[in-house]
């Protein structure tokens, strides 16, 4: 809320200093694609300024963007409570004298080999740090919104502020312009009054050059009628402001108001409970002290839970195949028993042909089912010494929560006294337009005795002049006075919650 406190100071300097007009802090340029093509049709008001300056503003997008990555670090620290699933697979020649992978055989060829994994694990407990930094970073991203509506908010006090100030320098060029005819007018009658010899021809000099100085003054108001238009077309990111013409609400005077009364603890009470970025900086604290738990953790044991299965394939492998038959046929001798005694027979018995075994390469399915392999694992880690890593996490982050509290603690000082500014200075804006109010009243009798004066050749134009001075000094003063407490008015009505209206 510093940086709308500042803006405030901004107009204000820029409705106190004469016709100038005080810009506020430029947005950042958009690269040349991004710009429309041309101005939308039409006067603006206020609300349609508002609205299109939230959806074009480039740091109010980049805001966002900042918001979905701080959401997109939260459900990834939720998928951290996962399980993790992996599967892998490698392919492999090797030549020469090497190492078989899965027999752990040395031969001596060309090995082509395979290696098929799948290995899952999931963490069982870890000091309750996963969980708390999903809780930590579900308060970070509810907190990054808040910044969007932070910014959402500077954009539209900027653009209210830019507003008012186009305003104040239409209606001050219509005032000059106004002088101008007057002056122009009144130089006639001074020339028929000179013709007709009652007064001197100083007087026509006089009143001449000063319609020179009214007519600088109109110049000067355009300027600095431009330069409000240009500064609130960068805010609405508008290609250019050639054609750009705002719609001119009826602003009630100061005086048809009453009296402003000084309620700042009032509109504290509300605004604290209203403002993002108090919000945002209370949950920044809680999750400052999420952190902490998190740091904590880290004295806790970790014990985790793995699963995996492996499979492979080489070249080198063999298998005993039995492919083909003997071609030898095999004469058994066929024994009879005589007399007690085993004496050979005429006969004989053929023993038919046998299966030959080979060594063959051992094919790739039979391999990916022989090789299977399955694990299950515990694994426990206890932390004893790591170079006081954990102490020294956990100090910071003790340190970090005493941050985020002055943080908050700042952000409140810092809107009180934004409150507390912007009631005494519409207070004394309201004052200053009764004031100059009363002294134009005075100054516009003063003017008028001044003017016959002059024209009877009673009042010299130097004389003359500086009654007209008077008057168009304290009626800028009045004008300046009327708009600064407008947006006062605004500001406070924003600090209680109410919409940015005219």
């Amino acid at each position: 809320m510093k940086r709308c406190y500042w803006l405030m100071m901004g107009l204000s300097t820029g409705l106190l200093a004469a016709p100038a007009v005080a810009q506020t802090t430029p947005p950042a340029q958009p690269p040349a694609g991004s710009l429309s093509a041309a101005t939308p049709a039409g006067p603006w008001s206020l609300q349609r300024s508002i609205d299109y300056a939230l959806q074009n503003n480039l740091t109010v997008r980049q805001q966002q963007l900042t918001s979905e990555l701080q959401n997109a670090t939260l459900r990834q620290s939720r998928a951290a409570l996962l399980p993790s699933a992996n599967l892998s697979g490698t392919q492999a020649w090797n030549y020469g004298t090497s190492l078989d992978p899965l027999t752990n055989d040395f031969v001596s060829q060309t090995i082509r080999s395979n290696n098929f994994s799948a290995n899952s694990q999931i963490t069982l407990f870890s000091g309750f740090q996963l969980r708390n930094t999903v809780k930590r970073n579900a308060l970070d991203s509810e907190a990054s919104l808040l910044d969007t509506e932070k910014a959402r908010n500077d954009l539209s006090l900027n653009v209210a502020s830019a507003f008012l100030q186009l305003v104040l320098a239409e209606e001050l060029v219509r005032t000059n312009e106004v002088r101008v005819n007057s002056t122009r007018q009144q130089v006639e009658r001074t020339q028929k009054l000179l013709r007709a010899g009652s007064i001197p021809e100083s007087n026509l000099l006089d009143i001449q050059a000063q319609q020179a100085s009214d007519e600088l003054n109109v110049i000067t108001a355009q300027n600095q009628r431009d330069l409000a238009r240009l500064s609130l077309t960068q805010l609405l990111n508008l290609p250019s402001p050639t054609g750009f013409q705002i719609e001119v609400p009826e602003l009630a005077d100061p005086d048809d108001e009453p009296l402003l009364e000084a309620d700042p603890d009032g509109t504290y009470q509300t605004a604290q409970s209203l403002l993002p970025e108090i919000k945002a900086a209370d949950l920044r604290v809680r999750s400052a002290q999420h952190s902490l738990d998190i740091a904590r953790g880290g004295y806790y044991p970790r014990l985790a839970f793995g699963a995996g299965i492996f499979t492979g394939f080489s070249s080198s492998r063999l298998a005993r195949v039995f492919n083909g038959d003997s071609t030898d046929v095999v004469r058994v001798p066929i024994f009879q028993n005589l007399s007690g005694q085993d004496v050979p027979s005429p006969f004989y018995a053929l023993q038919p042909k046998q299966a030959i075994p080979e060594l063959l390469p051992s094919r790739f399915s039979n391999q990916l089912k022989d090789n299977l392999g399955k694990s299950l694992q515990f694994s426990l880690q206890v932390p004893i010494l790591n170079g006081l890593q954990t102490r020294t996490s956990v100090q910071r982050a003790q340190i970090s929560i005493q941050q985020q509290e002055l943080r908050a603690e700042q952000a409140r000082l810092t809107v009180r006294q934004s409150i507390q500014q912007a009631y005494a200075d519409a207070i004394a804006a309201q004052r200053r337009y009764f004031s100059a109010r009363r002294q134009v009243e005075a100054l516009t009798t003063a003017y008028r005795n001044a003017e016959i004066r002059f024209n009877n050749g009673l009042l010299n134009g130097t004389e003359f002049n500086i009654a007209k001075n008077n008057l168009t000094a304290a009626e800028s003063t009045m004008i300046q006075a009327k708009y600064e407490f407008i947006f006062r008015r605004k500001v406070l009505d924003f600090y209680q919650g109410r919409p940015l209206a005219l």
